[in-house]
């Protein structure tokens, strides 16, 4: 945390400073401004050609001072961005806040490990990893939490994963360059759906004549002012027309290419920055620098690419500006040459502009999970292996304060684990805690253990449904739905599977055999994991299937008329009772 602390506090200075100069600066210019009309006032007015010439001077500072003032602009939009990145990290690791996207909208409450392990929503295992700070990059980090990678994909990642956590300060680069960018979904969509448009370029001859009526409007000028030929200034005033009825014919073309493209320039330019920001760093890792090396097409970044195609956008806005529009059109076909351009853009990059924004995405990804491996450096990258072993040293929830939770050795060897404890003793939150870090395996993230060896396997989950009142389901059916999803996912592979107090919604007996079915599925298909049970009969499968099944448990203890719960994970069939207990002293019994 004194990391971010400082950084905090040096770049708040340095906003202090830019804000000083940029508020000097925005003095200096309404100042050149006042004296530039002055200078104009009094040339008119003296008819004296030095106040002109004052006024040029004046004009050519004021144009400085513009530029002057937009460089400090985005200087300081950037340092605020800096700022208020070390500032969320600091009460995040406080635990004063959660300020971070918790993408409820990839909520799929049909994926199989989803919702019941809390993947989006508020506190979510999303919220508390998301760095990202595109919308690209949000969907990515999202779905690669709902993806198992293959072995070699997950040692990529680590590799990656474990580079990026020592590059802190080019992390928040990214994420200061990507708040900046402010873009969201339907910008991003409108910009990858004009790239996949398919209109035709520009005839020959319209091409033809956007380059030969301004020549011959500026040659005719030019010879009228040699010649002072009243004919050729006619000619003139006919070939300004004619270039306005040029425009008119690619009117109806320009504006269908930029009909959702309202301060698209702005964020294609902060794409390029944050490209930019990748091509200039140097990577160790293979994933890293596979991703880099995607952004070069034939010796060209695409950083430059995007940074033309953001002007071209830029250019092509000015055509609502009419008296701009008249002028420049007239004389030089401004826009039909930012139309051409704006399509020969497209017919030899759009089918890279994806890949170039996935790009991005990517490394937001990976710069999210590495900060996660940043923040808990007691976090180990798991081995892994292709034996079916699956062993953890001190797992705990990533998400729980790592003050207070408690950390068990878990080793699936029997396959299958039959959990028992009375409620509140931490059978839950174990399972979830079983099942993120399977999940945070899959994707080659650091894991809440000392030591890991796993390997990693789909995940598959019944432990907390939704009723479906739109699909008119109950929640016992969804339950089943559930547990039909689970078979057919382990019908031709082995899974890790977690199931807690299942077939809730019928009676005792019925849960009972229904559960001792769905447990002796569990063995046929050689399924890895564990169910939380109440009932004894369940546990008692251990003497038919010794080789397949272990009984664990957490205990309550009872000190000083009070329940104390250690949250340990222990050999056997939990014994006390802790409901009874609670009854009885709160006099319900």
């Amino acid at each position: 945390m004194t990391i971010y602390q400082q950084r905090k506090e040096a770049f708040s200075d340095q906003l202090e400073s830019i804000t000083k100069n940029y508020n000097a600066i925005s003095i200096a210019r309404l100042i050149t401004v006042l004296l530039l009309l002055a200078f104009l006032f009094f040339g008119i007015k003296r008819n004296e050609n030095l106040w002109f010439v004052g006024a040029a001077i004046l004009f050519v500072v004021f144009v400085f001072l513009m530029r002057k003032h937009s460089e400090l602009s985005y200087q300081k939009k950037l340092k605020q961005a800096l700022v208020k990145i070390n500032s969320d990290e600091i009460d995040y690791l406080e635990r004063k806040s959660l300020p971070f996207e918790n993408g409820s909208q990839h909520q799929d409450f049909s994926h199989l490990y989803a919702y019941d392990l809390d993947i989006f929503g508020e506190h979510s295992l999303f919220q508390n990893l998301n760095r990202t700070t595109t919308f690209i990059g949000q969907k990515i980090l999202a779905n690669q939490l709902l993806t198992l990678l293959s072995n070699e994909q997950i040692l990529q990642n680590q590799a990656a994963i474990q580079e990026l956590s020592g590059k802190l300060e080019w992390r928040h680069e990214l994420m200061a360059l990507g708040k900046i960018s402010h873009d969201n979904k339907e910008q991003y969509e409108n910009l990858l759906r004009w790239s996949r448009s398919g209109n035709s370029p520009l005839s020959k001859f319209q091409v033809f004549l956007s380059f030969l009526s301004p020549i011959l409007l500026i040659g005719s000028f030019a010879g009228y002012l040699i010649t002072d030929d009243s004919f050729l200034i006619k000619i003139t005033s006919f070939l300004f027309a004619f270039n306005l009825f040029l425009l008119g014919l690619c009117t109806k073309r320009i504006k269908s290419e930029i009909q959702h493209a309202e301060g698209i320039d702005k964020i294609i330019n902060q794409y390029s920055e944050i490209v930019k920001n990748i091509e200039t760093e140097n990577f160790l890792s293979e994933k890293a620098n596979v991703l880099k090396q995607q952004l070069f097409v034939e010796n060209h970044s695409a950083s430059a690419h995007l940074k033309k195609l953001s002007g071209l956008f830029s250019n092509m806005d000015s055509i609502a500006n009419l008296f701009s529009t008249v002028l420049f059109n007239g004389i030089f076909l401004f826009h039909v040459h930012v139309l051409k351009a704006l399509l020969h853009w497209r017919k030899n990059h759009s089918a890279q502009l994806e890949k170039w924004l996935d790009t991005i995405g990517e490394f937001e990804m990976l710069s999210s999970l590495a900060n996660l491996a940043y923040n808990n450096p007691d976090f180990a990258f798991p081995n892994l292996n292709d034996q079916h072993t699956i062993d953890f040293k001190n797992l705990s929830h990533p998400l729980l304060n790592k003050e207070t939770r408690a950390g068990n050795d878990v080793k699936f060897n029997p396959q299958f684990m039959i959990l028992t404890g009375s409620n509140m003793s931490g059978k839950s939150t174990f399972l979830r805690s079983l099942g993120i870090n399977m999940v945070l395996t899959g994707i080659g993230s650091a894991v809440c253990a000392d030591e890991a060896n796993v390997h990693p396997l789909p995940v598959l989950v019944s432990m907390r449904l939704s009723d479906s009142l739109a699909d008119s389901e109950s929640y016992f059916y969804a339950e089943i739905k559930r547990l039909k999803q689970i078979m057919d996912g382990l019908e031709n592979k082995r899974a890790f599977v977690l199931l807690d107090e299942i077939l809730r919604g019928t009676n005792s007996d019925d849960k009972r055999s229904g559960t001792i079915g769905v447990v002796k599925k569990m063995i046929e298909k050689q399924a890895i994991g564990a169910i939380a049970t109440h009932d004894i009969e369940v546990c008692q499968m251990t003497n038919e299937f010794p080789g397949s099944l272990a009984n664990k448990c957490f205990e309550v203890e009872i000190i000083n008329n009070d329940l104390h719960f250690d949250y340990k994970l222990r050999n056997g069939i939990c014994q006390n009772k802790s409901a009874t207990f609670l009854m009885t002293k709160t006099g319900i019994i």
